[in-house]
């Protein structure tokens, strides 16, 4: 894939090192416009409401959610064996679409070994680089590309503590990035990790992903690709793998959402709860030692000194194996005018970086999520993120509620 190679512009005051020296997070009280004067912490509308199941019932959490299981549940012993085998991976396209209204992901043993990993793409949406003059909507300039820098090693050190998102498509295994967040409801003891809302359903034309699970700071040493294929298991996942049980992302990505021309990514936010394989008994926060707090009074881009984001780029030319960063000062990128512009900055990342953490700088100096990767043209030159307001704080404590 050819590539624009332009050397970036001065980088502002908040660095990436800056942002991987401190972890430890508090909230901050910014303002919340989108850059143009509109304000983004308004109540979300009904189609805003997060999902993580059909929204015909009520399990008293106050959002119209049910806790179901498909409907064709095995129905004896042979189609329990034949599900616990992982023929519930085995996809009807046709079925998919119509039937996956509810997610459920069993967990299935030894499904995401190392060459299952290396098979998966980038689960990535596909827009025009020159969406914004298509649409009309543009609120500022396009970026200058940032060039993505490879994080320095061991991640757990240097970087927020993310990690790779694994999923099962109707097209074969992808795979995203993810952080792990703190969940004020079991404080020092989270279980969630923020992504992107199309790392776990497909939106309009499709149904939740399945068989998806979450390996905390891949490739820690950051091997090249060779390396990582002949590294020991330790290596690869230093914090073992983290099964998905729950899923939650917003009614609008599920209902708006398109895998190209960047439909649906002004609310492309989903929260994972996630348990241990190995059993551990400790949560994923203990396990890794840190958590990042989510804010969800976006800032106006005149508050941003700056934004750092991460991700494992999967598409060429990178290849999965390491962890990337760029920083830029954000500018805003509307699709609907419905829905709070979503951020921008300049940024050479491609798909597979998807759901991967955008920090910035709380008033207590320490760093804080306020959006995810989204949607990115080709060739990659920039990516931009949701703003996380009413909507995705909605999703978010729905997913707390299941964790």
């Amino acid at each position: 894939m050819s590539r624009i190679r332009r050397a970036p512009h001065k980088r502002p005051a908040l660095a990436a090192a800056a942002l991987a020296a401190t972890l430890a997070l508090t909230a901050t009280a910014c303002g919340s416009d989108d850059g143009s004067g509109k304000k983004t912490d308004a109540k979300p509308a009904a189609s805003d409401s997060p999902q993580g199941s059909d929204d015909s019932g009520d399990d008293g959490d106050g959002l119209g959610l049910r806790d179901k299981l498909p409907r064709k549940l095995p129905g004896s012993f042979q189609d329990l064996d034949q599900w616990r085998n992982g023929g519930w991976k085995n996809w009807d396209k046709d079925k998919w679409v119509r039937e996956a209204k509810e997610f459920a992901n069993p967990y299935l043993k030894g499904h995401w070994d190392l060459g299952r990993m290396k098979k998966a793409e980038d689960n990535e949406k596909k827009v025009p680089k020159d969406i914004a003059s298509t649409s009309g909507a543009a609120d500022t300039a396009e970026p200058r590309p940032v060039r993505a820098e490879a994080v320095k090693t061991p991640y757990t050190r240097n970087a927020a503590p993310a990690g790779k998102v694994f999923m099962d498509t109707p097209e074969g295994p992808m795979v995203c990035s993810g952080t792990v967040v703190h969940d004020p409801r079991h404080p020092g003891k989270s279980n969630l990790v923020a992504t992107a809302g199309h790392c776990v359903h497909s939106g309009r034309s499709g149904g939740w992903l399945r068989n998806i699970t979450f390996i905390p700071a891949f490739n820690d040493r950051g091997l090249d690709m060779p390396s990582v294929n002949s590294a020991p298991p330790q290596e690869v996942a230093p914090y073992g793998e983290w099964w998905v049980r729950w899923a939650q992302t917003s009614n609008y990505w599920i209902q708006k959402g398109e895998k190209s021309g960047g439909g649906g990514s002004q609310q492309d936010f989903a929260v994972l709860s996630v348990q241990p394989v190995n059993k551990s008994g400790k949560s994923l926060e203990e396990t890794v030692g840190n958590a990042i707090r989510v804010s969800f009074k976006a800032p106006s881009l005149s508050r941003i000194r700056g934004v750092s984001n991460y991700g494992y780029p999967a598409a060429p030319p990178f290849d999965g194996a390491k962890m990337y960063s760029c920083t830029d000062k954000p500018g805003a990128l509307t699709i609907d005018p419905s829905q709070p512009a979503l951020y921008r900055i300049g940024c050479t990342m491609t798909g597979g970086s998807s759901g991967g953490a955008w920090l910035v700088e709380g008033s207590d100096g320490k760093p804080e999520l306020i959006s995810v990767n989204s949607i990115g043209p080709h060739p990659a030159t920039w990516l931009a993120g949701p703003r996380l307001g009413a909507t995705a704080k909605a999703v978010f404590d729905a997913a707390s509620r299941k964790g």
